[in-house]
């Protein structure tokens, strides 16, 4: 099952590219949510390349959810949009296939847009619920943290 969510971010297309490739944009906008715990390798990069990261997910911190692999493949720009994608898949999902697209509006606004794509065997309408729920979860926390000038420290 699909899930496609789009919000506009009052920041430049390029500013939104540099932070989605931070895993400390990943950990900001999922929390309090979901809190991912790096497995293989011990610490997530500072900037997301190409290659698999095992991660152990808790909802609110404390909840154990089981584990996801974290799959990124080649990121990709060009004059009309930036591509991100994580062709990851878990304990709950055998896949979590999400693509981040991020479009230039005007010189200080950009379309970003969340297209997720579960496959959870029977629990699969669970699963897409939830990830409707925590990637519009993610949406607002991105519109807030623009809001904030990317300031990480404030909640």
């Amino acid at each position: 099952m699909r899930v496609t969510l789009t919000t506009l971010l009052d920041t430049p297309a390029e500013r939104a590219w540099i932070e989605v490739q931070t895993a400390r944009l990943l950990e900001h906008v999922a929390a309090p949510l979901l809190v991912f715990t790096p497995i293989d390798p011990q610490a997530l990069p500072a900037e997301w390349v190409a290659g698999r990261y095992h991660v152990g997910v808790r909802l609110f911190g404390w909840l154990p959810l089981g584990t996801q692999w974290i799959v990124t493949t080649k990121a990709s720009q060009g004059p009309d949009c930036y591509q991100i994608r994580d062709n990851g898949r878990g304990t709950l999902a055998r896949r979590w296939d999400h693509l981040i697209t991020i479009e230039p509006l005007a010189p200080a606004r950009c379309r970003y847009r969340d297209d997720i794509e579960v496959q959870a065997g029977l629990l699969t309408p669970f699963v897409w619920a939830f990830a409707r729920f925590f990637y519009a979860h993610r949406q607002r926390r991105w519109r807030r943290l623009v809001a904030r000038g990317f300031d990480y420290t404030r909640y």
